[in-house]
């Protein structure tokens, strides 16, 4: 057994980014694994949890929180007639096969080489966020066919590599193929619950070394930070609901896309003084 105050520490932090990520999820409409991934990483680096494969667990616990989180929001926005099921069915196939190979290659590589492809891809988002613009088109129409088969895996593949459900990518592709955005963000939702089911089922299969994880580890899913942050984030998404009614989101995403590329930044700091 883990040590008392340790384990109490952890909890409260792991509270605390619970809290974080669905205030958030709830105001900015961003997905939490996001904020989740380098706040795992760093709130278990810092109670002294680290080893080859820490990112794993992070990537991993962050994928079961998002199966709940999206079911939870696709059945929201379903109600309210928004979710494009027509795109959702026709990029399932090639999304959920894109986030198997994921499971495969993150289980594969240490902790360090998927900090530094987090911090890559985060720097890349958070620069969209920052600088992208509403009116920005690459196609009238999602892609089909040859295009699809391309695309679809790939969401499915680097969301995998870095713990995301379907808003940090899906949304901008929609949104560049003229998909509304109110229907970009429910569809997206439907492309999480792709990512992230069989992508945590893979990692409940992934052995991590017993003397490195953080105490009541099941494969690369940690047990407490999972329910910890699942019942934070029902707690106070809404939360930033009410928030987002009651304030401008465009400079508010300003913001967070700044924030963004600062823990992006700094994860690739770590990776290059390791």
């Amino acid at each position: 057994m883990p040590d008392p105050s340790l384990l109490l520490l952890m909890l409260a932090l792991l509270a605390v980014i619970g809290a974080f990520a669905g205030v958030l999820a709830g105001l900015l409409g961003v997905g939490g694994g996001i904020v989740l991934v380098p706040a795992f990483f760093y709130a278990f680096s810092t109670l002294g949890y680290g080893g080859p494969q820490l990112m794993q667990v992070c990537l991993a616990t962050s994928l079961a929180t998002i199966v709940v989180t999206s079911v939870r929001s696709v059945m929201s926005h379903n109600k309210k007639g928004a979710v494009d099921w027509d795109i959702l069915k026709g990029w399932a196939p090639g999304i959920v096969i894109g986030a198997i190979i994921g499971v495969l290659v993150a289980a594969a590589l240490r902790s360090i080489v998927l900090q530094a492809i987090f911090g890559g891809l985060a720097l890349v988002i958070g620069l969209y966020m920052g600088l992208g613009k509403a009116h920005w088109r690459l196609a009238q129409a999602m892609p089909t066919g040859f295009k699809r088969a391309i695309y679809s895996p790939v969401v499915g593949f680097l969301s995998v590599l870095m713990g995301i459900g379907g808003g940090s990518f899906g949304v901008p592709l929609m949104s560049l193929h003229a998909v509304p955005i109110h229907r970009a963000v429910a569809t997206a939702a439907g492309f999480g619950v792709l990512i992230a089911a069989p992508s945590t089922i893979g990692f409940l299969t992934v052995g991590i070394d017993p003397a490195t994880r953080p105490p009541f580890t099941l494969g690369a899913v940690n047990i407490p930070a999972f329910l910890i942050v699942i019942a934070m984030t029902l707690l106070t998404a809404p939360l930033g609901v009410k928030l987002a009614h009651s304030l401008d989101p465009k400079p508010l995403k300003r913001v967070f896309a700044v924030f963004l590329i600062l823990v992006a930044l700094n994860m690739l700091r770590k990776v290059f003084l390791a």
